[in-house]
């Protein structure tokens, strides 16, 4: 696993630190009771869980704006709260439900917002990754001002299908960011036995793409680095790929005992490198909070989460025909 970074001290306000705390929170929250409803069965296929991830995703949605898209892989619910999605929708999605985005007929592998720009959810590694830069060739062509994030693991990286992406996106000089979440571990393989180069991001210096490693692990540095390059893709420069060195601490999916690494190594990580607790020692050294406002917060984002898994639960399942809507579009 990759060495963790000195972390640095940055000047951030106080309501900037509780918006991140309170972001990467509601998404591990999330994802515990997501965990817990796949237990009881009232979520039915795979369920893969961002929880360890969760400064990704909130660190470049801090500095998008309105149009700006998103699409990822199959750990995904991270992306859809960052973004905006309604945990209620969003759950009731997960557990097959009518109030759902979609429908119910998605699940976690194939839920979108139009709304907010989110194009899933894909199930097939690295088949993401193509359309995101067909997203970023939309907006080039449009002429406006918007950027595209392609999220795709390390063992995504190693599919064919990302270099072709990565030949076109720079030929073109498409507006995406290639956005390589690192969890060192693909679905069971470490890095160190799938990847002939240790460093990810430098495999677009063929292509011309410049790229750079990011500590994934604490918020403040992946909001730096994503200013970087949305800068660079909004002048006209064409793509960027960041490396985001984190760590998940559950398995792939709901079904994986992850034998493949030790109980040490993970708890090793949570303990040294937690990027909620970063914040959360950061709000309280800095006197910004106290633990009871921390505990406060923790209670709301519980609720919320308990009434999302309460919405989805009691709403029904999609009506037998809803399997013959949302096949073809309706043309004009």
């Amino acid at each position: 696993m990759a060495a963790a970074k000195t972390r640095k001290k940055s000047n951030v306000s106080k309501e900037e630190l509780l918006g991140f705390y309170r972001e990467m929170l509601l998404i591990r929250r999330f994802e515990e009771k997501a965990g817990q409803l796949y237990g009881m069965g009232q979520i039915g296929g795979f369920c893969h869980l961002y929880i360890g991830q969760e400064a990704i995703v909130v660190g470049l949605e801090s500095n998008t704006i309105e149009g700006d898209q998103r699409i990822t892989s199959y750990r995904d619910h991270g992306h859809m709260l960052a973004c905006g999605m309604d945990p209620k929708g969003v759950m009731a999605e997960l557990t097959g439900r009518i109030g759902g985005y979609s429908r119910g007929k998605g699940g976690s592998m194939h839920m979108f917002s139009n709304e907010k720009k989110f194009y899933g959810g894909n199930g097939i590694v690295g088949a993401q990754v193509p359309i995101g830069a067909g997203l970023a060739f939309a907006n080039k062509y449009r002429g406006n001002n918007n950027v595209s994030f392609a999220y795709f693991g390390d063992g995504a990286a190693n599919q064919g299908q990302v270099y072709e992406t990565y030949n076109m996106a720079s030929l073109w000089k498409l507006p995406c960011i290639f956005v390589i979440e690192n969890n060192q571990y693909a679905m069971g393989t470490s890095l160190q036995r799938a990847s002939s180069t240790p460093d990810l991001y430098t495999r677009g210096e063929a292509f011309g793409i410049p790229g750079e490693a990011v500590d994934g692990m604490d918020v403040l540095a992946v909001k730096a680095a994503g200013a970087k390059a949305l800068d660079h893709c909004r002048a006209g420069n064409g793509p960027y790929i960041l490396e985001m060195n984190t760590y998940r601490y559950r398995g792939h999916s709901m079904s994986d005992p992850a034998k493949y690494r030790t109980r040490e190594e993970v708890q090793k990580v949570r303990e040294e490198r937690d990027p909620i607790d970063h914040i959360r020692d950061m709000l309280l050294t800095g006197k910004h909070s106290t633990e009871d406002d921390l505990k406060a917060i923790d209670k709301a984002i519980k609720k919320t989460v308990t009434e999302a898994a309460d919405y989805a639960i009691a709403s029904p399942e999609p009506e037998l025909s809803e399997l013959w809507t949302d096949i073809y579009a309706e043309a004009e």
